[in-house]
C-alpha cells in the first residue's frame, strides 16, 4: 500500500483540525502551564500541520507526581499480571485498527514515504502483544542456604520512568519505551520531540481507550532542553530511557549521575554493511541501497559505510550508483515515493554542510550530493568514493541519505576498517561462506550483526549498541534488566 485511503486521510485531518494539541497528565488533556504552543511542520511542505502545546518543567512535575499516584495506587500495583498482559493486548488491538490513520501522522510530521510508516506501526503491533506476554513472566528464584534460613529474590519493578524519544521514527521509539513500562509494572512519562509528537499524541488516545489507569502513561511533547532536563533531573523518577544522539546521551549520563538514577541509552552509529565477493549481489546491493536510504537516512543504525570487496569493487559500487540514481524523491503520501524529506531544518541544513565537507577532503561525488525541488527539506540521496575511512564522511553520524563506498581486500582488514569508529549500534555482512559469517560477527564490535539482510528487527531480540552507540538494551528479555530490579529476602526459620 503506497498512498493512504481517503477514509484515513479524512480522519487525519479532523485529528489535525481539532486544536491545539495538549498534553496527557493523569489521564487527562490539559494544556501546558505556560499556555505556550509550537507549530508542528510537514517536512515535504513547510507548513503547519498542527499546534502543540510545549511542556515546561511545571509539567514535567505534575506529570511525574501523577505517574507518582499511579505507581503508588494498589489498583496497580496489586493488579494481576495477566490483567497488565490484557491492557497491552487491547493496545496492540487498537493500534493495528488505528494503523494507517498513525502511519500517515507520522509520515505528515517526519516525513517517511507511507509504506515505510505503515511496516513500522506493523512493528508497534507485534512490539505490544509481544511484551503482552511478559507480566506473568517475570519471576525470582530461591537461594541455596542453610536449614534454618529461607532465601528468595523478586523482581520488581523500578516505579516512574521518564523515557525520551526522538524525532525520527517516533512512533515505534514510543512503543519501545511505553511498552516495558506497563509490562514490568511501571509508570511513565514520555517526552516525545516537539518537532514529530502526532502519533505518540494520537496513541495517549488510544491508551486512554484501552481502559489503562490514569496516570500510568503521561505524554508531554517539549524541548530537551526544558522538559528532557527537567525529567533527568527529577528526584522521583527512577530511570531515564533515551534514543538520541550521542552527544546528548553524554549529557543524560552526567546530568543522571547526581540522583544515581538507572540510564539506558540508545544512541549514534555509523554501522558498517560488507559485502564480500562471494555474497548474492543482487540481493546484496538492493538491500544495501535500502539500508542507508531508508527514512532518508534518518536512523542509527543504518550501514552507510558500505565496504566491498575489491574483486567486486568496481561492479558493485557501479550498480549501487545505478540503483541509487532510479530512486524517486518526493513526499511520502504521494505513490512510489523512496526518499522523503528530511524532517527539519536544522537537520536539512546539517546534511548539506558534510558536502562541502566532501568536497575539502577529496571525495568524489559519484550521484546526489543536492537538494530536491523548491519547497520542502528534499535531499537526493547521495553516495561518494574515494574516501578515507578516517575522514569525517565515514566516522561522523550525517543522519541523511548519504553512504560512502570503501574498498577491502581481505577479512582482516575489513574487520579492522569496520571497528574503527566510536560507534558499534549496527553491522551487516553478505557472504555465502557460512565461516565467514561467523568469523566476522564475532569479530565485529555491533549490539546487531545482521548477516544477508539488513534492519530486520523482532521485539523477541535485545536492540542496542557498543561504545559510543549507548549502554543498555530495549526488546528482548534483556529489557526485564532495564525495567526492574532484584530484592532478596532472607527469613530465619
Amino acid at each position: 500500500m503506497n498512498e493512504p485511503r481517503q477514509d484515513v486521510i479524512a480522519a487525519v485531518k479532523h485529528f489535525l483540525e481539532q486544536g491545539t494539541k495538549l498534553l496527557l497528565i493523569d489521564g487527562q488533556w490539559k494544556p501546558s502551564s505556560s499556555k505556550q504552543t509550537i507549530p508542528v511542520l510537514n517536512p515535504a511542505t513547510e507548513s503547519v500541520l498542527a499546534e502543540v502545546a510545549l511542556a515546561d518543567r511545571c509539567d514535567v512535575d505534575l506529570a511525574v507526581a501523577a505517574a507518582k499516584r499511579a505507581y503508588e495506587d494498589p489498583n496497580w500495583t496489586d493488579m494481576d499480571p495477566h490483567q497488565r498482559g490484557l491492557y497491552l493486548i487491547k493496545i496492540a488491538d487498537l493500534v493495528e485498527q488505528n494503523a494507517e490513520e498513525l502511519a500517515l501522522l507520522d509520515t505528515l510530521d517526519e516525513g517517511m514515504p507511507f509504506s515505510d510508516s505503515l511496516a513500522m506501526v506493523k512493528d508497534v503491533v507485534k512490539t505490544f502483544r509481544y511484551y503482552a506476554g511478559w507480566p506473568a513472566r517475570v519471576h525470582g528464584f530461591t537461594n541455596a542456604s542453610p536449614g534454618a534460613i529461607f532465601s528468595y529474590t523478586n523482581r520488581e519493578p523500578l516505579g516512574v520512568c521518564g523515557a525520551i524519544i526522538p524525532w525520527n521514527a517516533p512512533f515505534i521509539m514510543a512503543a519501545w519505551k511505553i511498552a516495558p513500562v506497563i509490562a514490568f509494572g511501571n509508570t511513565v512519562v514520555l517526552k516525545p520531540s516537539e518537532l514529530t509528537p502526532l502519533s505518540a499524541l494520537r496513541l495517549g488516545e488510544l491508551i486512554l481507550e484501552s481502559g489503562l489507569p490514569r496516570g500510568v502513561v503521561n505524554i508531554l511533547p517539549g524541548t530537551g532542553a526544558e522538559a528532557g532536563a527537567a525529567l533527568v533531573a527529577h528526584h522521583d523518577i527512577a530511570k531515564i530511557a533515551f534514543t538520541g544522539s550521542t552527544a546528548v546521551g553524554k549529557s543524560i549520563l552526567s546530568s543522571a549521575s547526581s540522583t544515581l538514577k538507572k540510564v539506558s541509552l540508545e544512541l549514534g552509529g555509523k554501522s558498517p554493511n560488507i559485502i564480500f565477493e562471494d555474497a548474492d549481489l543482487d540481493q546484496a546491493i538492493q538491500v544495501a541501497v535500502k539500508a542507508f536510504t531508508f527514512n532518508t537516512g534518518q536512523g542509527c543504525v543504518l550501514g552507510t559505510r558500505i565496504f566491498i570487496q575489491e574483486s567486486v569493487y568496481n561492479e558493485v559500487s557501479q550498480r549501487i550508483i545505478a540503483q541509487v540514481k532510479q530512486l524517486k524523491v518526493g513526499s511520502g503520501v504521494e505513490n512510489d515515493t523512496d526518499i522523503g524529506p528530511i524532517t527539519n531544518i536544522n537537520q536539512f541544513n546539517k546534511v548539506q554542510g558534510y558536502f562541502k565537507i566532501a568536497q575539502e577532503q577529496g571525495a568524489t561525488l559519484e550521484v546526489g550530493g543536492e537538494t530536491y525541488g523548491d519547497k520542502g527539506y528534499f535531499i537526493k540521496p547521495t553516495v561518494f568514493t574515494n574516501v578515507s575511512n578516517d575522514s569525517r564522511l565515514a566516522q561522523e553520524e550525517i543522519f541523511g541519505p548519504v553512504a560512502v563506498l570503501i574498498p577491502f581486500s581481505d577479512e582482516k582488514e575489513v574487520i579492522q576498517k569496520a571497528n574503527d569508529t566510536n560507534y558499534g549500534l549496527g553491522a551487516g555482512i553478505w557472504t555465502r561462506n557460512l565461516s565467514t559469517a561467523h568469523r566476522v560477527a564475532k569479530a565485529l564490535n555491533a549490539g546487531t550483526v545482521w548477516i544477508n539482510t539488513y534492519l530486520e528487527v523482532d521485539p523477541i531480540a535485545p536492540f542496542g549498541g557498543y561504545k559510543q552507540s549507548g549502554m543498555g538494551r530495549e526488546l528482548g528479555q534483556d529489557s526485564m534488566l532495564e525495567y526492574t530490579q532484584v530484592k532478596t529476602v532472607l527469613i530465619r526459620l
